[in-house]
């Protein structure tokens, strides 16, 4: 009874966000730090007012509130301080109803190319999860205006409404596009294969502008066009295990039937994931290859992404995760020092009270970098031992909700500095604060489940308990403390400021037009600061060479130049002047034959340099496809 009682709370508050959910609007809801979070809507009880009839569980009678958010996006510019573990109120967000896309987990945003030409307002993608639990429903028996719930499959039985978003015409594998300027909502693509398990994750392609998203009913990666039509798909369980050494797997055929008995709402085994040793988790793009998770005891793997945009038909296994317990990596992020992120989120679980979706008290979120000079005693080119992060206050400080990306950096101030490309790291959490020793310490709520913002330096031992981190609660309300798994991904939508003369790749040779930041003047009829015309490759002693030919049309009068990796685990050097005329050449180091490897260059007049301060420097990003043969003897 205590527990009914302690449920009802849940189920009848209301949220203290003001405002209900957004509408279409006229002005940009996603600006250069905006933080995308998502989360289970809530519950309620319809028509309760009315009262419920004697001996009628109250459990029974409740539902998934189709009008309360899924997706929220956070305005986390101005943190009102120093960090030091303290609860931060943001204004009210732009929001996404469950009754609009159903609930999801899985987000990710665009490049912001409108009708060809970059707009600097992305837009914004999320997928249909089971990861916040599977509800059905059968029709309305007892007369009372509301559908009947079932615990275990039935005849007639349908997904509970606010479950995918049925309204707008979706399902288990929808993809839901969210305008970035106007907050419209549409259907972006569907996995009609898809019969309940839902999208693992998403992530989006800058170079080839299109998407993929992990399947966990299949366990495939589908690839995604930009108009959200289906155009390939990669089977990790068939084309992938055989490259490291493990016997091929397909997808045993199994599906969600919630007209079938066998399905049960609390059993997660019955509703048709793929095997676990194929079952894709998380997806991440960076480097011209396709990083991806697979299996509760997580595997990284990598596949490459050809120059067409195709599955290049190159898995490799990158390492085997290190953490205190084996959980799925539900999210991978990637900084340009190096360093690769990963989130773990507890096994699925789904309460007939909806008080919990995942066993989330030992989820970590760690980083790995490769190793240099790359170890031959160790299998993987990654360093064998992981740091990690304290996420939340709670004794052993591993709260992870399976969520996390990077932001930029904060002042002294707690202000956003948009100068500093990644220098904080988001991660999602469940009861973060929820540690009654240093409630005085604290101060206001405990219950709080959300993000927490930390400086990325703030590895373990450090930050411990996490008093240099800041956190936002999803939804603001904190009578909630025994919920897990509510919250799900956070995404930040964080381009670099300054970049002027920024180019991208685009499929089929060239490069898009330079993307100007909103506050940078266009110099209208000005062509573009610089054009890579060749490049030759070479071995020298010290490894691959690459001979730059580059062209100066807008006569800016360039003579120096200054190479850095964009790639993770990559060495970029470069000589800082050059003879006119004469190519420019650096040296690559730490990739696999092959690879792309985005080296950003800044072309300037040493004469500028030398006067000190500020100087005129020309920016572009060139993606270099290097040569399939090794300089190692």
């Amino acid at each position: 009874m205590q527990q009914t009682s302690g449920f009802l709370a849940l189920a009848l508050a209301t949220t203290l966000w003001l405002g209900g959910a957004a509408q279409a609007q006229q002005t940009q809801i996603i600006y250069p730090g905006s933080m995308a979070v998502t989360g289970f809507s809530g519950t309620v009880i319809p028509n309760f007012e009315e009262g419920l009839p004697p001996g009628v569980d109250p459990l029974d009678e409740t539902f998934i509130d189709t009008t309360r958010a899924t997706l929220r996006v956070l305005d986390v510019s101005r943190l009102g301080g120093p960090a030091s573990g303290q609860l931060v109120f943001t204004p009210p967000p732009f929001e996404v109803t469950a009754g609009q896309i159903g609930l999801v987990f899985a987000i990710t945003y665009d490049d912001g190319v409108r009708d060809g030409a970059p707009s600097g307002i992305p837009n914004l993608y999320a997928g249909a999860t089971s990861l916040h639990g599977i509800r059905i429903v059968t029709s309305d028996e007892d007369a009372d205006g509301r559908p009947e719930r079932q615990r275990r499959g039935a005849a007639g039985a349908t997904f509970m409404d606010g479950q995918f978003g049925t309204e707008n015409g979706g399902g288990p594998g929808t993809i839901w596009k969210i305008d970035g300027i106007t907050g419209q909502v549409s259907k972006f693509a569907d996995i009609d294969t898809n019969r309940g398990p839902g999208i693992g994750d998403v992530t989006f392609d800058n170079i080839h502008r299109q998407l993929f998203a992990s399947d966990l009913d299949t366990g495939l990666i589908h690839r995604i066009d930009a108009n959200g039509a289906l155009i390939d798909r990669f089977d990790h369980g068939v084309a992938g295990r055989p490259a490291h050494g493990l016997a091929p797997l397909a997808d045993d055929g199994t599906g969600m039937d919630i007209e079938d008995a066998a399905f049960d709402s609390e059993d997660p085994d019955s509703w048709g994931y793929t095997q676990d040793e194929r079952r894709v988790w998380s997806v991440a793009y960076h480097g011209g290859r396709l990083y991806y998770s697979v299996g509760e005891k997580a595997e990284i793997w990598s596949v490459g992404v050809a120059r067409d945009g195709s599955f290049a038909g190159d898995p490799r296994w990158e390492l085997t995760v290190k953490a205190g317990k084996d959980h799925a990596v539900t999210d991978i992020a990637f900084d340009i020092s190096g360093f690769m992120y990963l989130a773990q989120r507890g096994p699925v679980e789904s309460r007939h009270d909806y008080s919990r979706f995942a066993n989330s008290v030992k989820g970590e979120v760690i980083r790995y970098w490769r190793e240099n000079p790359d170890d031959p005693a160790t299998e993987s080119i990654w360093v064998e031992m992981p740091q990690d992060y304290a996420v939340g206050f709670p004794q052993g400080n591993r709260r992870s909700a399976g969520g996390l990306d990077l932001q930029y950096g904060y002042d002294a101030d707690g202000n956003l500095d948009a100068n500093v490309c990644t220098d904080t790291l988001v991660k999602t959490g469940d009861k973060l604060r929820d540690n009654p020793g240093l409630a005085e310490q604290l101060g206001g709520p405990l219950a709080v489940h959300g993000v927490q913002i930390t400086p990325m330096a703030l590895v373990k031992p450090a930050n411990v308990p996490p008093f240099g981190s800041w956190f936002v609660d999803f939804d603001g309300y904190f009578e909630d403390p025994e919920v897990e798994g509510h919250v799900g991904d956070v995404e930040v939508w964080h381009p670099c400021e300054g970049r002027a003369g920024y180019y991208e790749q685009i499929p089929g040779g060239g490069y898009l037009p330079p993307f100007y930041p909103r506050d940078f003047p266009r110099p209208g009829g000005v062509p573009p600061c610089l054009d890579l015309e060749d490049v030759r490759y070479f071995c020298a002693p010290s490894g691959l060479k690459a001979e730059l030919y580059l062209r100066d049309p807008a006569g800016f009068g360039g003579d120096s130049i200054k190479a850095m990796s964009r790639t993770s685990g990559v060495g970029v050097t470069s000589p800082q002047s050059h003879a006119p005329g004469a190519p420019y050449t650096i040296g690559i180091t730490g990739h696999y034959p092959g690879d792309t490897v985005d080296v950003g260059l800044c072309f300037y007049r040493r004469s500028d340099r030398d006067k000190g301060g500020y100087f005129p420097c020309c920016k572009m990003t060139v993606p270099l496809r290097t040569p399939a043969v090794s300089c190692e003897r």
